[in-house]
């Protein structure tokens, strides 16, 4: 699962990047379905760091892996 979810992340970083940002994939966990990521560079301190993390990633993630239930900004 951790390969199919740093395949997503791969296509998320090419725009947070655009932006001067990139994610960085911290944990999964597979039993609970929680993925643990950090949002880098300019995402890191952006007001809307919430909404890329809702709206894009965890809209992106859950989309194309429907075992996961949650994704986490530390």
């Amino acid at each position: 699962m951790r390969e199919k979810i740093e395949k997503i992340l791969k296509s998320i970083r090419l725009r947070l990047r655009s932006d001067g940002g990139d994610i960085e994939l911290i944990d999964v966990d597979e039993r609970s379905g929680i993925v643990k990521v950090k949002l880098t560079g300019a995402c890191r301190s952006c007001s809307m760091s919430s909404a890329t993390m809702k709206y894009y990633v965890e809209d992106e993630i859950k989309k194309n892996i429907p075992e996961i239930k949650k994704i986490e900004s530390i």
